[in-house]
C-alpha cells in the first residue's frame, strides 16, 4: 500500500480493512526509500494513479480509496459475494467519501493550495453550515440504515462499517464539542463504532504504533474556532 507516511488521511480506510482481516501488507512510504518508490509509480507512463492511496496487488495497481476497498472487499471477507451486495457496500463507501470531502473543505473552503490561515472567515461560515446541516444529514442516513446491535449488512461486518468507525473517529477529533452535542441522537452509529473498535484486528491496530495519531496535516483537523456548538 502506498500513502503519505505522516497522516491517516484516505489511506486509513484501506489500512483498517487490511488490519481487521489480518492481511499481511507493506505500508511502503513509511519504509526506507518508500517515498521515492511511491513517486516513481505516480510518474509511470501507463495508467498512473492520480494520487495516493494506491495498492499494488500482483500486477494490478489500484487507486482511489473506494475502488481499492471494492477490490479488497470479497478477498478479505468484508463484502458480500453477490454483485448486488458488493455494489450496496460500495455505495455506502462512496457516500462516506462525499462526507469526507465536506469535512476536509471546512478548513479549506476556498482552495487546497491556500493555507487555512488565508481562509479563516470562509472556514468559519463553512463549519457552521457543515455542523448544523450536513453532518446531521449524513448521521441520520447511516443511523437509519443500521439495525439495532448490528452492522450495515446485519450480523456481518463490511469494510463500510470500518469506514463509518473512522468517520466517527475523525469527527470526534475535529469537532469534539459539536459531536458531544450530536451523538445522543445516534445510538446505532455509536454502537457500531464501539463494536468495530472491539474487533480483534482493529483493537490490536488501535493499540499499536502503526495507528498514526490525527494531526493538523490530515483530512480531519481540530481548530477550536471551527468547533461550533449546534442545536
Amino acid at each position: 500500500m502506498y500513502y503519505w507516511p505522516g497522516i491517516q488521511g484516505r489511506g486509513e480506510f484501506v489500512r483498517l480493512a487490511l488490519e481487521d482481516a489480518g492481511a499481511p501488507y507493506v505500508d511502503v512510504a513509511r519504509g526506507p526509500g518508500g517515498m521515492a518508490a511511491m513517486e516513481r509509480l505516480l510518474e509511470q507512463k501507463k495508467n498512473p494513479p492520480f494520487a495516493p492511496p494506491f495498492l499494488a496487488a500482483g500486477r494490478l495497481l489500484i487507486a482511489q480509496t473506494p475502488n481499492i476497498l471494492l477490490y479488497l472487499g470479497t478477498r478479505l471477507r468484508l463484502a458480500p459475494a453477490d454483485e448486488a451486495g458488493r455494489l450496496w457496500v460500495h455505495q455506502a463507501q462512496l457516500t462516506m467519501a462525499d462526507w469526507l470531502v465536506e469535512a476536509h473543505d471546512v478548513h479549506h473552503p476556498i482552495g487546497s493550495g491556500l493555507y487555512y490561515e488565508e481562509q479563516k472567515p470562509e472556514s468559519k461560515r463553512r463549519a457552521a453550515d457543515f455542523l448544523a446541516h450536513r453532518v446531521p444529514k449524513y448521521l441520520d442516513y447511516f443511523e437509519g440504515l443500521l439495525p439495532k446491535g448490528g452492522y450495515l449488512l446485519g450480523r456481518r461486518a463490511s469494510y463500510a462499517d470500518l469506514s463509518l468507525f473512522q468517520m466517527v473517529e475523525g469527527m470526534r477529533y475535529a469537532f469534539p464539542r459539536a459531536m458531544r452535542r450530536l451523538e445522543g441522537r445516534y445510538p446505532r452509529v455509536l454502537g457500531l463504532h464501539e463494536r468495530v473498535a472491539a474487533r480483534p484486528g482493529i483493537a490490536r491496530y488501535l493499540a499499536s504504533e502503526r495507528r498514526l495519531p490525527f494531526n493538523e496535516q490530515g483530512l480531519f483537523r481540530h481548530y477550536p474556532e471551527l468547533d461550533l456548538l449546534v442545536k
